[in-house]
This record gives structure tokens, C-alpha cells and sequence, in this order.
């Protein structure tokens, strides 16, 4: 059995109501969904097309060695100007 692997996943909602999903961890790994049940599904489902392509890709694995960040969670801050 493989071993999980857990991702920090940013989650944002759009001015049209729609929710993003990116995984800084994985270049490239982003989606958007109607609804946020819709969302992780879709995300689940690219993080791991990311990961079969990081397994057959050498150039890839390579962009996620220098591309690839892990995000702290510092909060979130309204600032009017």
C-alpha cells in the first residue's frame, strides 16, 4: 500500500462565486469548481495527475524541486486605503 502524502491546498472564491484550489507544492496544480464538495473532489483528482506526472516526467520533478513552495499560514488581514 502506498503511502499517504498530505498538501497544503490554497482555497480562494472568485467575484463570481467560484472556489480556486492550487497546491504550491506542485507547479501547475490549480482547478476551480462551482462549489466547494466539487472542489476537493477536483483537487484530489489533479494532485494526483500531478504525481503520476512527477513519477514519468524527470523535467517535472525537476520544476518541483525549484518552483515548489510550502505555504505558512500567517492569517488574513482587510486593509482600506
Amino acid at each position: 500500500m502506498a503511502k499517504k502524502q498530505q498538501f497544503t491546498v490554497i482555497i480562494e472564491q472568485d467575484e463570481d462565486g467560484f472556489f480556486i484550489a492550487s497546491v504550491p507544492a506542485l507547479p501547475g496544480c490549480h482547478t476551480q469548481a462551482r462549489t466547494f464538495t466539487e472542489l476537493k473532489g477536483r483537487i484530489r483528482e489533479v494532485i494526483l495527475l500531478c504525481l503520476e506526472m512527477a513519477r514519468d516526467d524527470v523535467a517535472y520533478r525537476r520544476q518541483i524541486k525549484a518552483f515548489s513552495y510550502k505555504p505558512t499560514f500567517v492569517g488574513l488581514e482587510t486593509i482600506t486605503v
